[in-house]
């Protein structure tokens, strides 16, 4: 799953971006805690593409690992270390009803890794707080039927301010065969944290929420070859759209965050890979 995060934006936008920045987070969360149907129509409409593309990607050798690029060289980049991070939300679900939809992919390779490596990494949820550290605070397994999980996290943006997040997901675990393997990991409850770690730590009711984030979904795909593993993530997810008059300072800067988020997920799955 891709941990959710926040960068810092440039130096030359920094008190511009801090103070539209603290009128979106501080505002009244009244019409903006829920997404409205129509946006978690749209987003479980694209979901269902998605999922309906990876389940056939997944069902061959042959093109298990989708084409990062159109660049021929882009293995070679890959084995050299390098991360390939795409963009590919299409412009008709960029503009939804109170809401925004993203979608990356990222692609990495981790030289001596291995199939097996990667499994045991990804379903050691009780590890994740050191291995993902300082993202995710804490992680547990609620319960688990084979290779489905259900699973709990609490996670932490930081930015001009702190949001700590409660999140559970149903987390699913799959193979081709030995060198090949998926997992597929959907939210199903995400909840904003008030004074998380203090005796007045509490959850946000469904209308005091900001909807710094609605869904995430994220799938990743691995294949073991070439002397390592060749690993990519997608991530699909849901927020709050950024307030009319805003768009100039905190729009580049919120569309950010999920490429920055998945970037970081994958590099770090690679550093613990390697280690």
């Amino acid at each position: 799953m891709v941990l959710f995060m926040t960068q810092h934006p440039s130096n030359s936008l920094r008190s511009s971006v801090l103070c539209c920045f603290l009128i979106f987070a501080t505002a009244p969360a009244c019409g903006w805690s829920e997404p409205a149907p129509a946006a978690v129509a749209a987003f479980n409409s694209y979901i269902s593409t998605v999922e309906a593309r990876l389940d056939q990607q997944h069902r061959a050798h042959n093109g298990f690992i989708a084409p990062v690029t159109s660049d021929a060289q882009s293995e070679a980049r890959l084995r050299q270390g390098e991360l390939i991070i795409e963009q590919i939300t299409p412009s008709t679900t960029a503009d939804l009803p109170g809401a925004m939809l993203y979608h990356w992919r990222g692609t990495a390779f981790a030289p001596g890794a291995k199939a097996a490596d990667f499994e045991r990494l990804m379903k050691n949820f009780d590890a994740y707080p050191q291995i993902y550290s300082p993202q995710v605070l804490q992680s547990k397994i609620l319960s688990q039927q084979g290779e489905i999980f259900k699973v709990m996290m609490r996670v932490r943006q930081k930015h001009v301010i702190t949001v700590v997040m409660d999140t559970a997901y149903d987390v699913t675990f799959a193979r081709l065969d030995s060198l090949h393997g998926y997992s597929i990991s959907r939210s199903t409850q995400i909840t904003e944290i008030d004074s998380p770690g203090t005796r007045h730590e509490r959850a946000l009711t469904s209308s005091e929420e900001h909807g710094f984030l609605w869904r995430l979904n994220t799938y990743w795909s691995y294949e073991e070859r070439d002397g390592g593993l060749y690993m990519q993530i997608e991530s699909v997810s849901l927020t709050r759209s950024v307030p009319t008059g805003l768009g100039w300072a905190i729009g580049p800067f919120v569309e950010s965050v999920p490429r920055e988020s998945l970037e970081f997920t994958l590099r770090t799955t690679c550093n613990a890979l390697r280690k």
